[in-house]
């Protein structure tokens, strides 16, 4: 009995040491470096759940489990903490940039070279922040009414880049999918370009701490510490 009860002693303490963190599927190159850094000194054991923030903004009013949200905009933590699901006010952790990326070399000057493509991909503007700025930058830079049609919808933007990569001509992405393994032989000016900053509103990306658990705030603090803003700088981010 008392190895029974030991088994089960360890296995809660395993689950009281352990957080859930959600975290916008931009994000999921330069997290697995964040959490390898955070566990040089901590042991809280992190469990990522990746998604459009839109939707896990939708699981976590629904109920999910989740301790920290890492989330492409400000837009869905602050919603979180207008319906008293945050137990502080969000905060921003890194600013996004939009890239236009083509698997096949191009003469990538500026957007204007989707008038000759004939797909486009771009992640969902009603759930996904990166999809809303390319569609800003799209709109703003006149683009818009003749390249529409040739949009294909990825429901985040980490399948934006699997359809530029396979399914579409061009696609605008997240700066940061371009420092992943599988994505660091493409060259700037051949393969993409950043997109004017100009066309689209700053996306700044907040974090909302869900709960106060040990754990989420230890995590919460690395995320802002000076270790942390150097690798999400590292990986395309602009930090201040």
């Amino acid at each position: 009995m008392r190895n029974i009860f030991l088994i089960l002693l360890m296995g809660s303490l395993a689950l009281a040491n352990s957080i859930n963190v959600a975290v916008a599927a931009n994000v999921s190159y330069a997290i697995k470096p964040l959490i390898h850094e955070f566990n040089k000194t901590n042991t809280t054991k992190i469990k990522i759940i990746l998604g459009s923030s839109g939707k896990l903004t939708s699981q976590i009013k629904n109920g999910a489990p989740y301790d920290i949200f890492l989330s492409a905009n400000m837009k869905y933590p602050n919603y979180l903490y207008e319906n008293r699901l945050t137990t502080i006010k969000p905060v921003v952790y890194a600013q996004g940039t939009l890239a236009l990326f083509s698997a096949k070399k191009r003469d990538l000057k500026d957007i204007s070279i989707i008038n000759s493509m004939r797909k486009i991909a771009i992640a969902n503007p009603k759930t996904a922040p990166y999809g809303k700025a390319a569609f800003q930058a799209i709109s703003n830079a006149k683009l818009l009414d003749i390249n529409i049609k040739k949009f294909v919808y990825a429901e985040n933007i980490s399948q934006t880049v699997q359809f530029a990569l396979v399914a579409a001509d061009v696609g605008f992405i997240a700066k940061s999918s371009l420092y992943s393994p599988k994505m660091k032989k493409y060259k700037k000016g051949a393969n993409y370009i950043e997109v004017d900053k100009n066309l689209y509103k700053p996306i700044k990306q907040a974090m909302a701490l869900l709960n106060n658990k040990k754990g989420s705030l230890a995590f919460y603090d690395f995320i802002l510490s000076p270790k942390a803003k150097k690798i999400f700088k590292e990986y395309g981010y602009n930090v201040e």
